[in-house]
């Protein structure tokens, strides 16, 4: 666990003295930068210790923190990438030049328990300085704004460099830059920025990295700047530097404007420098308390374990997440993971500034237990407005326009939309006829799947199989709400006939591990006992796919279409344990599955194609989820995943799965997504779970449809049927809860649907039956024509009997 002191938020404020008068930049800068384009650029760790934004619109931009400096800045929408990394330079004029990221101990603070508001304070391992920066997003503009006091500890005076590399337009190339009203201009297509100091730039100067007119490249030679571009105007990696003015404690404000050219970036700037940072970052706390406000109580299981901030972090990360000019897009993470090894140059690489079908519901589902059911809605909406395709598929993920970003198709993320329109009661005819497309799609595709949800590999998933059968179980309530009776039973029908077979293509029994009897994580052509291989194609092999396993299976329960007893389940959690399950510092955390390869290297380099797969927080969670639905406690599992959070209570995709080494801690976060929006949100949905006693996602209508607890099957006949005033309609058939053929105890129907009679009968499992419909009319009794209707009472709880008149 945390100790008390890192947990600790510090909500108090530095007080500062006033800003320092603007100075303008010294005469005498020379034309033109030489060394175009540069050296070739890259992007930050995926690992991020802070993050931010304002909580309304009008702010199109989102901050990112990490090594004790700001990463990527990201304007207009929340997958464009402007800023490759932003920090602070110090040199004393003569013996060393020091970048703020590689020379200081680092530490990081929350200072507001109810708002994105982050604080770094690095000091100088050589015990000169020391640089406190506190962040936060303007909410009426696009600008970001760092209060910075700069201390000398000793041996003054110091100088103070600001070194901004934009990568604008989610491009490391293509940056054009000069000095403009003592500002520091960048463009790149329809991105601009402004980089401004409320004291103004001593000096300022644009180059291309890497290049004699870097600034910083210059600065390191001799310790001082000596040329000074006032432009680099040809497109490429550029790097610009301007040095502030400070004394032995100097307090100022640096301000990152931006704009869709150089003109509004600059006016943004401006405009944020002279409201003050202190009357945008009040607004900011504000904006994110109220949020917080208009959510539902916190839940017993975070109040009563002190973990409230930590809870209120992870709700206002799944809101940051969303984009503000396509509401209800949420990315999966703002990181691009082992960004540092990942060619800048281009735009192509989405890194998780990219939206997945998948992760927004996880998202939306936590969204809905926390009370915000309205961001879930948008969500709904933007997935079957921008990114359903018109045959009804969802694509792997897409761009927030809905380009295609990565191209798979994974039949998992077809049918979680459709739960999730089920879960917020979207029952209208719009919505059912874009849900029957996807549920058309669902059963002339599935239930083998390309890819499933660890998009690596195709076949037969037990986890993409559980959502396919919700996903059309729940497609069948909306069909019969909408009248649309015939496609109802054939998506119960398929839907039955898979949660029948599920085990048959993914449950081996003869398989390399334990007792040989468990469900493996894919099969490739739903025979789990013939030993076919599977290459995992991140680098980690070809293996017999009996011996590869992940807990995906767990979905079966979580989503209702097994109950948590189900004895082929129980059978596999001791394998899943005994080969996925590592017992952290700070609690119990799985592996996706065995051999995976997508992680850091074995000596904990970036992964770069292969690698080692580490530990993942959030199958804490799901596990937690089915312990809940055995009625079992899952307290521990809460509690381990807010200890894998880090000191900005970010909760990582993965956490270092060994003693701590190569720059790593034993159960903390890595290099890949920190924080991931599914990791966060998972956190949210089990402490709602744990006071529900039992998994919230789970929809009612797939559980009771699949629940071994019912003594019975509830058969609902619904009949078409015209009449005429005085007369009903009835159900009759062989069995004594039918009437026994007797017209005089038949079943009376409900005309409450007109021309749709409906009513309910209780079988015994299992029970065959015959039945016809038939008309009464005072005394005269009309039966149907045609031969005696069948059916079983099987495949769960309840049975729909849709059917039409014969007259």
């Amino acid at each position: 666990m945390k100790s008390p002191k890192r947990r600790r938020a510090i909500v108090a404020l530095l007080t500062v003295p006033a800003l320092l008068a603007a100075t303008p930049v010294s005469a005498a800068p020379l034309a033109d930068a030489p060394g175009a384009p540069g050296t070739g650029a890259a992007w930050t760790t995926g690992g991020k210790e802070g993050f931010g934004t304002a909580a309304g619109a009008a702010s199109k931009v989102w901050f990112t923190l990490g090594q004790g400096i700001s990463h990527e800045i990201y304007y207009p929408t929340v997958d464009t990438a402007n800023v490759q990394d932003l920090q602070y330079v110090v040199s004393d004029g003569a013996g060393f030049t020091q970048l703020e990221r590689d020379h200081t101990t680092k530490q990081l603070v929350l200072t507001d328990p109810r708002s994105l508001s982050y604080r770094q304070i690095n000091t100088a391992t050589n015990g000169r300085y020391r640089i406190t920066k506190t962040h936060t997003a303007d909410p009426a503009r696009s600008t970001v704004l760092i209060q910075t006091r700069f201390e000398v500890l000793s041996g003054g005076p110091l100088q103070l460099y600001a070194l901004y590399n934009p990568s604008l337009n989610n491009s490391g190339m293509g940056d054009t830059g000069a000095t403009s009203g003592g500002q520091l201009v960048a463009s790149d297509g329809p991105v601009s920025s402004a980089l401004a100091a409320s004291t103004g730039f001593v000096k300022a100067t644009s180059g291309y990295s890497g290049t004699a007119s870097d600034g910083y490249v210059d600065l390191s030679g001799d310790h001082v700047l000596g040329a000074q571009y006032d432009s680099a105007s040809t497109p490429g990696n550029l790097v610009q530097l301007g040095q502030i003015p400070v004394g032995t404690d100097t307090t100022f404000t640096l301000a990152v404007g931006f704009g869709s050219d150089r003109g509004a970036a600059s006016a943004n700037a401006s405009a944020s420098l002279a409201g003050g940072f202190a009357s945008a970052d009040t607004a900011y706390r504000s904006g994110w308390s109220g949020y917080l406000s208009s959510l539902a109580a916190v839940p017993r299981s975070i109040s009563g374990a002190g973990l409230t901030t930590q809870y209120n972090v992870a709700l206002m990360t799944l809101k940051a997440h969303e984009d503000k000019t396509y509401p209800g897009a949420n990315v999966a993470s703002l990181t691009n993971p082992w960004g540092e090894a990942k060619d800048g140059n281009g735009t192509g690489d989405c890194g998780y500034h990219a939206v997945w079908s998948r992760d927004l519901y996880q998202v939306s589902t936590a969204q809905i237990a926390a009370g915000d059911s309205a961001a879930a809605n948008r969500s709904v909406d933007y997935l079957f407005t921008v990114q359903q395709r018109p045959d009804g598929s969802f694509p792997q993920n897409t761009r927030l326009d809905g380009a295609n970003c990565w191209t798979s198709l994974q039949m998992d993320e077809v049918a979680f939309p459709i739960v999730l329109a089920w879960q917020l009661n979207r029952f209208d005819a719009g919505m059912w006829a874009k849900v029957k497309k996807s549920a058309d799609f669902l059963v002339a595709r599935g239930p083998s799947t390309p890819q499933e949800r660890w998009e690596e590999n195709g076949g037969y998933s037990p986890s993409t199989i559980a959502a396919e059968i919700a996903g059309l179980i729940c497609a069948a309530d909306i069909a019969e709400r909408n009248g649309d009776t015939t496609s109802a039973a054939r998506y119960r029908q398929i839907a039955d006939q898979w949660q029948a077979q599920v085990s048959a293509w993914t449950f081996t029994t003869s398989g390399p591990l334990g007792d040989g009897r468990y469900f493996h994580r894919i099969d490739g052509n739903g025979n789990p006992n013939d030993g076919q291989n599977i290459f995992l194609q991140n680098g980690g092999g070809n293996h017999d796919e009996r011996a590869i396993i992940d807990a995906g299976f767990l979905d079966l329960v979580r989503l209702g279409v097994k109950p948590a007893a189900d004895p082929d389940v129980a059978a596999s959690l001791s394998e899943v344990d005994s080969t996925l399950k590592v017992d952290t510092p700070n609690g119990p955390m799985w592996y996706r599955y065995n051999h995976d390869g997508y992680g850091e290297t074995a000596s904990g380099g970036p992964y770069t194609g292969a690698g080692v797969g580490r530990l993942w927080p959030l199958l804490t969670g799901e596990r937690g989820e089915y312990e809940l639905a055995n009625g079992r406690p899952a307290t521990t599992h809460l509690a381990t995943m807010a200890a894998s959070a880090n000191a900005g209570f970010l909760i990582p995709e993965q956490v270092w799965d060994r003693p701590s080494a190569a720059g790593f801690t034993f159960g903390e976060g890595t290099g890949a997504a920190t924080p991931l929006a599914w990791s966060m949100a998972q956190f949210v949905r089990l402490a709602h779970s744990i006071d529900a006693g039992v998994p919230v996602e789970t929809p009612s209508v797939v559980k009771q449809r699949y629940s071994a607890a019912c003594s019975g099957v509830s058969a609902e006949f619904t009949v078409n049927a015209t009449t005429s005033w005085g007369q009903n309609i009835f159900v009759v058939g062989d069995r004594a809860e039918l009437g026994a053929w007797n017209p005089a105890n038949a079943v009376p129907l409900s005309s409450a649907n007109y021309p749709l009679w409906t009513g309910k009968v209780a079988l015994p499992k299992g029970a065959a039956f015959q039945y016809k419909y038939i008309r009464k009319e005072g005394g005269a009794v009309t039966w149907e024509s045609g031969a005696n209707r069948v059916g079983t009472a099987s495949g769960g709880c309840t049975l729909a009997l849709n059917d039409t008149w014969r007259p």
